[in-house]
Protein backbone atom coordinates (compact mmCIF):
# COMPACT_ATOMS: atom_id res chain seq x y z
CA UNK A 1 0.00 0.00 0.00
CA UNK A 2 2.76 2.14 0.99
CA UNK A 3 4.55 1.63 -2.59
CA UNK A 4 1.35 2.51 -4.05
CA UNK A 5 1.11 5.52 -2.61
CA UNK A 6 5.23 6.78 -2.74
CA UNK A 7 3.94 6.22 -6.96
CA UNK A 8 1.36 8.17 -6.91
CA UNK A 9 3.10 11.05 -4.93
CA UNK A 10 5.63 10.55 -7.82
CA UNK A 11 3.55 10.93 -10.41
CA UNK A 12 1.49 13.73 -8.83
CA UNK A 13 5.34 15.63 -8.55
CA UNK A 14 6.18 14.64 -12.28
CA UNK A 15 3.18 16.17 -13.68
CA UNK A 16 3.19 19.63 -11.67
CA UNK A 17 7.12 19.70 -13.41
CA UNK A 18 5.31 19.19 -16.59
CA UNK A 19 2.49 21.73 -16.32
CA UNK A 20 3.11 25.03 -18.67
CA UNK A 21 5.65 27.23 -16.70
CA UNK A 22 3.48 30.10 -18.04
CA UNK A 23 0.53 29.18 -16.56
CA UNK A 24 2.04 28.67 -12.88
CA UNK A 25 1.58 32.87 -12.64
CA UNK A 26 -1.49 33.83 -14.78
CA UNK A 27 -3.71 36.02 -13.19
CA UNK A 28 -6.97 37.73 -14.30
CA UNK A 29 -7.05 40.98 -14.89
CA UNK A 30 -9.68 43.58 -15.27
CA UNK A 31 -9.56 46.88 -17.47
CA UNK A 32 -11.03 49.21 -17.54
CA UNK A 33 -10.80 50.65 -21.07
CA UNK A 34 -11.53 53.79 -23.79
CA UNK A 35 -14.10 52.40 -26.22
CA UNK A 36 -11.84 54.19 -29.02
CA UNK A 37 -9.72 51.20 -28.71
CA UNK A 38 -12.42 48.81 -28.90
CA UNK A 39 -11.68 47.27 -32.24
CA UNK A 40 -8.22 46.60 -31.20
CA UNK A 41 -8.76 45.02 -28.07
CA UNK A 42 -10.46 42.05 -30.76
CA UNK A 43 -6.88 41.58 -32.06
CA UNK A 44 -4.53 42.43 -28.86
CA UNK A 45 -6.86 40.28 -25.88
CA UNK A 46 -5.87 37.42 -27.40
CA UNK A 47 -2.71 38.16 -28.57
CA UNK A 48 -1.62 38.97 -24.75
CA UNK A 49 -3.89 35.94 -23.45
CA UNK A 50 -1.18 33.81 -24.83
CA UNK A 51 1.10 34.32 -22.35
CA UNK A 52 -0.98 32.53 -19.76
CA UNK A 53 -3.05 36.04 -18.37
CA UNK A 54 -6.59 36.29 -18.68
CA UNK A 55 -8.62 39.86 -19.44
CA UNK A 56 -11.89 40.89 -18.54
CA UNK A 57 -12.11 44.03 -20.42
CA UNK A 58 -14.66 47.38 -19.16
CA UNK A 59 -15.04 49.64 -22.53
CA UNK A 60 -16.74 52.86 -21.99
CA UNK A 61 -16.13 56.28 -22.69
CA UNK A 62 -12.66 57.68 -21.42
CA UNK A 63 -14.62 60.19 -19.13
CA UNK A 64 -17.54 57.34 -17.82
CA UNK A 65 -14.14 55.24 -17.06
CA UNK A 66 -12.30 57.94 -15.35
CA UNK A 67 -14.77 58.41 -13.57
CA UNK A 68 -15.46 54.96 -12.75
CA UNK A 69 -11.94 54.68 -10.91
CA UNK A 70 -12.29 58.06 -9.20
CA UNK A 71 -15.23 56.84 -7.38
CA UNK A 72 -13.39 53.68 -6.32
CA UNK A 73 -13.83 50.77 -8.54
CA UNK A 74 -11.37 48.38 -8.74
CA UNK A 75 -9.20 46.57 -11.50
CA UNK A 76 -5.63 46.32 -12.64
CA UNK A 77 -4.91 48.44 -15.58
CA UNK A 78 -7.16 51.49 -16.88
CA UNK A 79 -6.54 52.72 -20.27
CA UNK A 80 -7.83 56.19 -20.82
CA UNK A 81 -6.90 59.83 -21.75
CA UNK A 82 -3.47 60.95 -20.53
CA UNK A 83 -4.83 64.10 -18.84
CA UNK A 84 -7.48 61.36 -17.84
CA UNK A 85 -4.79 59.13 -16.25
CA UNK A 86 -2.69 62.17 -15.24
CA UNK A 87 -5.55 63.34 -13.00
CA UNK A 88 -6.54 59.95 -11.58
CA UNK A 89 -2.41 59.42 -10.59
CA UNK A 90 -2.55 62.97 -8.79
CA UNK A 91 -5.59 61.15 -7.03
CA UNK A 92 -3.67 58.41 -5.81
CA UNK A 93 -5.40 55.99 -8.01
CA UNK A 94 -2.82 55.06 -10.30
CA UNK A 95 0.07 53.47 -8.66
CA UNK A 96 2.80 55.64 -8.99
CA UNK A 97 5.48 55.89 -12.52
CA UNK A 98 3.21 53.28 -14.50
CA UNK A 99 1.89 55.46 -17.18
CA UNK A 100 2.60 55.35 -20.39
CA UNK A 101 1.74 56.71 -23.38
CA UNK A 102 0.03 54.41 -25.50
CA UNK A 103 -1.03 56.36 -28.91
CA UNK A 104 -2.86 59.08 -30.37
CA UNK A 105 -5.90 60.12 -32.18
CA UNK A 106 -7.64 62.55 -34.39
CA UNK A 107 -11.43 63.54 -34.00
CA UNK A 108 -12.49 62.87 -37.77
CA UNK A 109 -15.48 62.70 -40.08
CA UNK A 110 -16.97 60.03 -42.00
CA UNK A 111 -19.70 59.64 -44.97
CA UNK A 112 -21.87 56.84 -46.04
CA UNK A 113 -19.61 54.68 -48.22
CA UNK A 114 -20.35 56.47 -52.30
CA UNK A 115 -21.80 59.54 -50.62
CA UNK A 116 -20.35 63.01 -51.88
CA UNK A 117 -17.08 63.77 -50.09
CA UNK A 118 -17.79 67.41 -48.25
CA UNK A 119 -15.59 69.73 -48.05
CA UNK A 120 -14.08 70.31 -44.03
CA UNK A 121 -10.91 71.56 -45.44
CA UNK A 122 -11.59 75.34 -43.69
CA UNK A 123 -13.83 75.92 -40.65
CA UNK A 124 -16.00 77.90 -42.97
CA UNK A 125 -16.20 74.66 -45.35
CA UNK A 126 -16.86 72.32 -42.11
CA UNK A 127 -19.42 74.75 -40.87
CA UNK A 128 -21.13 74.82 -44.15
CA UNK A 129 -20.91 70.90 -44.62
CA UNK A 130 -22.77 70.65 -40.65
CA UNK A 131 -25.68 73.15 -41.41
CA UNK A 132 -26.15 71.47 -44.54
CA UNK A 133 -26.10 68.19 -42.84
CA UNK A 134 -29.81 66.59 -42.02
CA UNK A 135 -28.31 65.10 -39.08
CA UNK A 136 -24.87 64.87 -37.75
CA UNK A 137 -23.89 61.69 -34.97
CA UNK A 138 -21.38 62.42 -32.20
CA UNK A 139 -20.39 61.39 -29.08
CA UNK A 140 -22.89 63.28 -26.34
CA UNK A 141 -20.52 65.52 -24.44
CA UNK A 142 -22.18 64.38 -21.36
CA UNK A 143 -21.48 60.79 -21.45
CA UNK A 144 -17.29 61.57 -21.77
CA UNK A 145 -16.37 61.01 -24.89
CA UNK A 146 -13.37 62.72 -25.90
CA UNK A 147 -14.83 63.47 -29.29
CA UNK A 148 -17.93 64.82 -28.49
CA UNK A 149 -16.65 67.47 -25.79
CA UNK A 150 -14.79 68.99 -28.28
CA UNK A 151 -17.03 68.66 -31.09
CA UNK A 152 -19.70 70.78 -29.01
CA UNK A 153 -16.68 73.75 -28.67
CA UNK A 154 -16.48 73.49 -32.48
CA UNK A 155 -19.89 73.59 -32.71
CA UNK A 156 -19.77 76.70 -29.81
CA UNK A 157 -16.83 78.59 -32.01
CA UNK A 158 -18.58 78.04 -35.11
CA UNK A 159 -21.80 79.33 -33.90
CA UNK A 160 -23.90 76.52 -34.99
CA UNK A 161 -24.55 74.74 -31.74
CA UNK A 162 -28.18 75.74 -31.94
CA UNK A 163 -28.99 74.36 -35.61
CA UNK A 164 -26.69 71.11 -35.43
CA UNK A 165 -27.92 69.77 -32.08
CA UNK A 166 -31.72 70.21 -33.31
CA UNK A 167 -31.59 67.44 -35.35
CA UNK A 168 -27.86 65.38 -33.96
CA UNK A 169 -27.74 62.28 -33.61
CA UNK A 170 -26.18 61.36 -30.14
CA UNK A 171 -24.25 58.17 -28.94
CA UNK A 172 -22.66 57.02 -25.86
CA UNK A 173 -19.92 54.66 -25.94
CA UNK A 174 -21.18 53.78 -29.56
CA UNK A 175 -20.33 53.86 -33.03
CA UNK A 176 -21.82 56.86 -34.42
CA UNK A 177 -20.66 55.52 -38.05
CA UNK A 178 -23.51 53.25 -37.19
CA UNK A 179 -26.19 55.96 -37.33
CA UNK A 180 -25.16 56.44 -40.90
CA UNK A 181 -25.05 53.20 -42.35
CA UNK A 182 -28.54 53.32 -41.08
CA UNK A 183 -29.29 56.11 -42.73
CA UNK A 184 -30.24 57.85 -39.33
CA UNK A 185 -27.22 60.57 -40.08
CA UNK A 186 -25.45 62.29 -43.04
CA UNK A 187 -22.18 62.97 -40.90
CA UNK A 188 -20.62 61.14 -38.11
CA UNK A 189 -18.06 62.62 -35.86
CA UNK A 190 -15.81 60.64 -33.73
CA UNK A 191 -12.03 59.62 -33.23
CA UNK A 192 -10.92 58.24 -36.68
CA UNK A 193 -9.89 54.69 -35.30
CA UNK A 194 -13.88 54.25 -34.13
CA UNK A 195 -15.26 55.26 -37.71
CA UNK A 196 -13.11 53.10 -39.54
CA UNK A 197 -13.94 50.24 -37.61
CA UNK A 198 -17.54 50.11 -38.92
CA UNK A 199 -17.90 48.87 -42.70
CA UNK A 200 -19.79 51.02 -45.08
CA UNK A 201 -18.22 54.12 -44.09
CA UNK A 202 -15.79 56.28 -45.54
CA UNK A 203 -13.49 58.60 -43.34
CA UNK A 204 -13.46 61.87 -45.32
CA UNK A 205 -10.22 63.19 -42.85
CA UNK A 206 -10.17 64.90 -39.66
CA UNK A 207 -11.21 68.32 -38.90
CA UNK A 208 -9.63 71.26 -40.48
CA UNK A 209 -6.27 72.33 -38.67
CA UNK A 210 -8.08 75.50 -37.06
CA UNK A 211 -10.42 72.91 -35.48
CA UNK A 212 -8.23 69.55 -34.93
CA UNK A 213 -7.77 67.64 -31.74
CA UNK A 214 -5.61 64.92 -31.27
CA UNK A 215 -6.37 62.94 -28.07
CA UNK A 216 -3.49 60.64 -26.37
CA UNK A 217 -4.04 57.61 -24.66
CA UNK A 218 -2.31 56.47 -21.85
CA UNK A 219 -2.14 53.24 -20.08
CA UNK A 220 -1.51 52.72 -16.54
CA UNK A 221 -1.34 50.05 -13.51
CA UNK A 222 -4.12 51.08 -10.79
CA UNK A 223 -3.41 51.14 -7.33
CA UNK A 224 -6.29 48.51 -6.73
CA UNK A 225 -4.49 45.89 -8.90
CA UNK A 226 -4.25 42.38 -6.47
CA UNK A 227 -1.38 41.43 -9.32
CA UNK A 228 1.17 44.76 -9.83
CA UNK A 229 3.75 42.08 -11.92
CA UNK A 230 0.89 41.06 -14.58
CA UNK A 231 -0.66 44.10 -14.52
CA UNK A 232 2.70 45.78 -15.15
CA UNK A 233 3.06 43.02 -18.05
CA UNK A 234 -0.06 43.65 -20.03
CA UNK A 235 1.07 47.81 -20.06
CA UNK A 236 4.74 47.16 -21.11
CA UNK A 237 2.88 44.89 -23.83
CA UNK A 238 0.50 47.79 -24.68
CA UNK A 239 4.06 49.02 -26.26
CA UNK A 240 5.44 46.49 -27.60
CA UNK A 241 6.53 46.64 -31.17
CA UNK A 242 3.13 43.95 -31.73
CA UNK A 243 1.15 46.69 -30.21
CA UNK A 244 2.21 49.41 -31.93
CA UNK A 245 1.32 47.36 -35.53
CA UNK A 246 -1.75 46.80 -34.45
CA UNK A 247 -3.28 50.23 -33.70
CA UNK A 248 -1.59 51.68 -36.67
CA UNK A 249 -3.35 49.22 -39.21
CA UNK A 250 -6.61 50.65 -37.16
CA UNK A 251 -5.69 54.13 -37.29
CA UNK A 252 -4.13 55.26 -34.68
CA UNK A 253 -0.75 57.41 -34.47
CA UNK A 254 2.69 56.94 -32.48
Amino acid sequence: MRGSLSRVTTLLAALTLLAPAGRAGAAELKVLSTIALGEAWHELQPKFEATGHTLTLVLGTSGGINKRVADGEAGDVIVSTSSGIEGLAKAGKVTAGTSVRVARSQVGLAVLRGAPRPDISTPDALKQTLLDANAVAYSDPAGGGASGIHLAKVLDRLGIARQVNARARLGRAVPNAAAVVKVEADIAVQQIPELLAVPGVEVIGPLPDDLANTTTFSAAVLATTGDPAAAKALVDFLRSPETVATLKAKGFEM
